[in-house]
């Protein structure tokens, strides 16, 4: 199985809404001791037993070309994408295969590339409170109140893709699905 997390390159996204994708990815990388395979200027990715961890690196709306190359070049049927999901509330975390790509460039771009046809971990970032401010929350960081969340949130996630790994998505679903935290 191909998982990848979604996210943009470099230190001024890191922390970012944008990126928990990434965030997920680091720490299914570190439970499992994932070895790197390989890191270039449009990926890095990296093998735990017969699965694979991608983070594209080409950012957000050229993510297909990234998942493209890897999922061919490895022959891989199974794909995993992990990203933000404005139309969750802070904390969701929801299960999906293919659908529509919601204005999310990343999806967007991997539709493009792979098909609609793989599995997604939607990960509830909130909304602005006003339609053009899209793209500036996206892009900032979570508030110290959802900062408090985030550890736990994040490894809620990563339980999840490692059950998903030996189970169907229904299972998965009904199992680790949240509808929203509670933020205190």
């Amino acid at each position: 199985m191909l998982i990848v997390g979604l996210g943009n390159p470099g230190p001024t996204y890191e922390k970012t809404r944008h990126n928990i994708g990434f965030m997920v990815i680091d720490e299914l990388i570190s439970r499992n001791k994932a070895n790197k395979l390989s890191s270039t200027s449009q990926s890095e990715l990296y093998k735990f037993s017969e699965h694979f961890l991608l983070k594209p690196l080409t950012f957000m709306n050229l993510s297909g070309i990234a998942i493209a190359q890897v999922k061919n070049f490895y022959k891989i049927d199974k794909v995993v994408v992990i990203h933000d999901d404005l139309d969750l509330p802070f904390g969701a975390v929801r299960f999906k295969f293919g659908g529509g790509h919601g204005g999310h460039n990343g999806l967007k771009s991997a539709d493009e590339k792979i098909s609609k046809e793989y599995m997604r971990v939607r990960m509830g970032i909130g909304k602005p409170e006003h339609k053009g401010e899209v793209a500036s929350f996206v892009l900032s960081d979570f508030s110290t109140i959802e900062k408090n969340h985030l550890g736990m949130w994040i490894s809620q996630a990563a339980d999840a893709v490692e059950f998903l790994l030996h189970n169907s998505l229904e299972d998965t679903s009904s199992k680790y699905t949240i509808k929203q935290f509670e933020l205190k």
